[in-house]
């Protein structure tokens, strides 16, 4: 099976139970074959959300059998500073604290707004906008 068709399909179980596919990844570490699917709530996840994600991803993935030979299945969560990979994403992150790079700065401050084609942020009490063609990453963030 392909990497795109097993995305879609394990996209479409997820959200049957209430998850969202972030990502998954298929790597060779020494003589293992792993499969990593991180998942993702718009409120974030817990380890038990992992646990429980985990153990109904298990007989699926088994059903499909979308990997020759044997692999093993690793279910995390996307992270605290997970990529906003997506304009729907930077738009649900409004009022989080995020992390940006772009070619000439990096920047950390609130979320205010996004329009499609410019991220306001809030820095310190000063309003700064960036095109977003200008982004070449945008994270969450966690503020120390």
């Amino acid at each position: 099976m392909k990497i795109e068709e097993l995305k879609e399909n394990l996209s479409k179980f997820l959200k049957s139970i209430n998850y969202e596919l972030y990502d998954l990844e298929l790597r060779k570490h020494k003589k293992d074959t792993i499969l990593t699917v991180y998942i993702d709530r718009p409120e974030g996840i817990t380890i038990n959300e992992v646990v429980d994600a985990t153990n109904q991803l298990n007989p699926y993935i088994d059903e499909l059998d979308p990997i020759d030979g044997e692999y093993m299945l690793e279910v995390s969560s996307a992270g605290a500073e997970k990529e906003l990979r997506t304009g729907q994403a930077i738009k649900q992150a409004i009022g989080k604290y995020v992390h940006i790079e772009t070619y000439e700065q990096k920047i950390e401050g609130y979320l205010n707004n996004f329009d499609g084609y410019v991220i306001q942020l809030k820095v310190k009490n000063k309003k700064i906008e960036i095109n977003y063609e200008d982004v070449n990453l945008i994270r969450l963030a966690i503020k120390f």
